[in-house]
């Protein structure tokens, strides 16, 4: 539950890019706490999905937003509060390569210029991933869990060509340095894999799944919890820096088997030992520091008008 002392001067806000499944479902929960929402996309066939809405659409206004635009960032921030911002590749580089890096640097660069440019914006909550913490040479010999204050290592990601990683590293880390200079409220979400209706093997995040489920760092995060945990940090005046987000480790045999079976579900059935089924990975990875801000969250109030 937003704390007492929770008031700004106006109830709008903004998410970029709202297209995807975190931000569609991001504008369908904060039109039914009664905010204003800024739904900004980046082609003229979103329009559509937003027809689907469960909730009074009558405070939602969408804006065709182009993060490679500084204008067009600039129009749909206008009168917001805050920002939620999470990258969606574009249309026509769908496919994280090692080029995508400099695509999602640049984005981030250009929303978070824009931010502080912006005198109403209050607050930028930024999704990252896991992926941007979890990639070191020295992962196993870490003194306890991994958790917000780590970062993975830009040329462990480049060397293993972990292209998902390396990116969200580099644009988180470009965010965060342009944030600090600028003078901007900004609070990272460094969530898990999301398991989302079109999870699939093809997923960018699941490059070197093996290695992270052997670490027992492999993460994951249901859909809803991803969303109210980035109302609770935007909401709570307290929350500050990185937050890990994930609900679910995949540790055990039959987690992973189960996981396997959803992202190729035509593959046949492999054997199982007894041994492999009784087996538990030791978790190296902690989201303490969300959980203990999530304690009082209530996901059901509506704002005051």
């Amino acid at each position: 539950m937003a704390p007492a002392s929770f008031q700004r001067i106006t109830n709008t806000v903004c998410v970029m890019d709202a297209s995807g499944n975190l931000g569609f479902s991001m504008v369908e929960k904060l039109l039914q706490r009664g905010y204003t929402v800024h739904a900004a996309v980046q082609n003229h066939d979103c329009e559509l999905q937003f027809r689907g809405l469960s909730c009074d659409t009558k405070k939602l206004k969408i804006f065709y937003a182009d993060p490679f635009d500084y204008k067009s960032i600039t129009g749909a921030l206008r009168g917001c509060c805050g920002l939620f911002y999470n990258f969606e590749p574009p249309q026509d580089q769908s496919t994280y390569d090692e080029f995508m890096t400099d695509v999602e640097v640049r984005a981030a660069h250009n929303v978070l210029e824009a931010c502080a440019q912006t005198e109403t914006i209050d607050k930028v909550v930024f999704t990252s991933s896991a992926t941007a913490v979890i990639w070191r040479d020295d992962r196993k010999s870490t003194t306890g869990d991994l958790d917000e204050r780590h970062w993975s290592d830009i040329n462990f990601c480049r060397k293993f060509k972990l292209w998902h990683a390396l990116s969200k590293t580099l644009a988180e880390k470009t965010a965060w340095a342009l944030a600090m200079d600028r003078g901007v409220n900004m609070v990272s979400v460094n969530a898990g894999l999301l398991m989302s209706p079109d999870l699939c093997i093809e997923n960018p995040y699941l490059k070197g799944a093996a290695e992270m489920y052997e670490d027992g760092v492999f993460v994951t995060v249901d859909l809803n919890f991803l969303v109210e945990a980035h109302i609770c940090i935007y909401e709570d005046v307290s929350a500050y820096g990185r937050y890990l987000c994930f609900n679910h480790v995949v540790n055990r045999h039959e987690d992973a088997m189960k996981l396997a079976s959803m992202l190729t579900p035509s593959a046949p059935s492999l054997p199982q030992s007894v041994d492999q089924d009784l087996r538990i990975i030791q978790q190296g990875i902690s989201s303490k520091k969300l959980n203990k801000l999530m304690v009082d969250f209530e996901s059901s109030p509506q704002l005051e008008n």
